[in-house]
């Protein structure tokens, strides 16, 4: 397409973008122009869901952000991996798929936002999902696969089901089902053996229609505005800057992290901070970059009394068996995600829901450099993970930039542990750990902890551990939080920025509060309600 105007700009190709690409282009008449900072997502270890493994550490598709050092944290600088490829984090994730619990919803109408409680949202997921029973059959129309991949797990999982149950933990079919609280199987996002990414169910069709057009490699540097009046984007690609118009709407799906950054830069934001990088103010937003919420999870390691994935994985013979298996049959353990079974449970018998999600990996692993970088590598010896995060952190951090320049830096300061109730939390999490280790079950499973051990820890001990070791699920959101009023929100609850015209943001930073689980669902959710609001309101 020769035209640098468009009916849309949507700024982002994750799992919101590459949706609203889709749904903006539908009737075949409306141009959509999608940029996407990263390169394109035909790479061997994006395509093998194992792969993320390998894409963890990758510059060339992940933006590798990093936090400020968190005091709560014994000043550790946290890790933030990030999409930077087409398809954004749903090309470099695990591949987990949860929908969230249905209170995570009731709590954001609860909030003043309207038509987003869980009876409003869960006939979208119905719409755009497209289950995958253990057989390998798919069901209904929609453009997102969820897979039932029980076939392909561990038999050690076994051993975590059964330790559960010794715990008084209940069992859960299927996280998104009506049932979701429990342990169980995760569902994960895979067709045939390969990574089904938001790319796939949603910007590849979009693509074969000619108003849709991708630029890859394409920073945006700042929105083009017309007074309160967004009309376009400036960007950089090939060594220059360009220009695009937007004859409807300018849409930000750059995530939590970029997204506020992109307001900012653009002079939408804290009017002290956008002063301090030498940013002309257009509209002082104090909420822009605030809210910013997180999982933080915890995970303990273990040597086993019997085979697991490291027994695969951990050696060359195992590796190259693995290889031949998929080869042959699309199958096996490099098919499936390494986060295999888990749940969403109560951690102690006074709380109301559930309030913590459990991961439970057949596989332990060590961080080594190589000539390509920093690389994850599966132990050589038999071992498994047992993890737990949060569901509901009440700590709220910042996102903000570091200067004026798109290349520059985010600041971000999350401020994990500064609500005293996290603290209360992490500490209830570590102790049903413990549960879960002093079953029979698990005993016999267990040939010994890799220490830092649980066993001997006192309350203050499995804190201070917590603060040592715990790290970022990669579930940041809520920084241009949704919401009615303008002085306690970004963007109102059709997602449209308060006091502009012609501006949305539509991705995870609109969450109002984390979900209690894996956010690429409740992306993809929002994404779609996002679309309907916009379209609606341009008629």
């Amino acid at each position: 397409m020769a035209s640098l105007e468009y009916d849309y700009i949507v700024i982002g190709a994750g799992s919101a973008g590459c949706v609203l690409a889709d749904k903006l282009s539908a009737d075949g008449q409306t141009s959509v122009l999608v940029l996407e900072a990263g390169g394109h997502d035909r790479r061997l270890w994006i395509n093998l869901p194992i792969g993320y493994g390998k894409t963890f550490y990758d510059e060339r598709v992940n933006w590798k952000f990093e936090a400020q050092p968190d005091p709560q944290l014994h000043g550790r600088r946290i890790y933030f991996p990030r999409g930077k490829v087409v398809g954004g984090s749903s090309s470099i994730n695990a591949m987990v798929y949860c929908r969230g619990l249905p209170g995570d919803f009731d709590d954001w109408a609860a909030a003043g936002n309207s038509g987003w409680s869980w009876p409003d949202v869960a006939p979208v997921y119905d719409a755009f999902e497209r289950p995958v029973d253990a057989q390998g059959v798919a069901v209904g129309s929609g453009q997102l696969f969820v897979s039932d991949v029980r076939r392909q797990l561990h038999r050690s999982e076994r051993h975590f089901f059964a330790a559960a149950e010794q715990a008084g933990l209940p069992f859960s079919a299927d996280f998104n089902g009506p049932q979701p609280e429990g342990v169980g199987r995760y569902r994960i996002n895979t067709r045939h053996g390969m990574r089904w990414s938001a790319a796939d169910a949603f910007l590849r069709p979009a693509l074969k229609r000619a108003t849709v057009e991708l630029l890859t490699n394409a920073l945006a540097d700042r929105l083009l505005l017309e007074g309160k009046r967004a009309v376009g984007v400036h960007y950089q690609r090939g060594g220059s800057t360009h220009t695009a118009r937007a004859r409807r709407a300018v849409v930000l799906s750059a995530g939590a992290i970029q997204s506020p950054l992109l307001l900012q830069r653009s002079g939408i934001g804290p009017g002290a901070v956008l002063q301090r990088h030498g940013i002309p103010l257009v509209l002082e937003q104090a909420q822009v970059g605030a809210n910013l919420q997180d999982h933080l999870a915890m995970s303990y390691y273990y040597k086993a009394t019997e085979p697991t994935l490291n027994n695969v994985l951990g050696n060359r013979w195992g590796q190259a068996w693995a290889g031949l298996q998929y080869g042959t049959t699309l199958g096996g353990p490099l098919s499936i995600s390494v986060n295999q079974c888990g749940g969403f449970v109560r951690s102690h018998a006074g709380a109301s829901q559930p309030d913590t999600q459990l991961y439970a990996n057949p596989i332990t692993y060590t961080l080594a450099e190589s000539r390509t970088g920093t690389q994850i590598v599966p132990d050589n010896f038999a071992g498994f993970i047992l993890c737990f995060q949060p569901c509901r952190p009440l700590s709220r951090g910042r996102v903000d930039i570091s200067g004026a320049s798109a290349h520059d830096k985010p600041f971000i300061a999350p401020s994990y542990l500064s609500h005293p109730q996290d603290v209360e939390q992490a500490l209830r999490g570590a102790k049903l750990i413990r549960r879960l280790e002093q079953t029979a079950a698990m005993r016999g499973f267990i040939q010994a902890p890799i220490a830092p051990a649980l066993a001997g820890m006192d309350d203050a001990a499995m804190v201070e551990d917590f603060r040592a070791r715990a790290s970022t699920c990669y579930h940041p959101v809520g920084s241009c939080m949704m919401g009615p009023h303008s002085d306690s929100s970004v963007v109102n609850p059709d997602l449209l920025v308060h006091g502009m015209e012609r501006l949305y943001v539509v991705d995870a930073s609109v969450f109002p509060n984390v979900t209690s689980g894996n956010t690429h669902a409740p992306t993809t959710m929002v994404a779609h309600k996002g679309a309907a609001a916009i379209l609606h309101a341009m008629r």
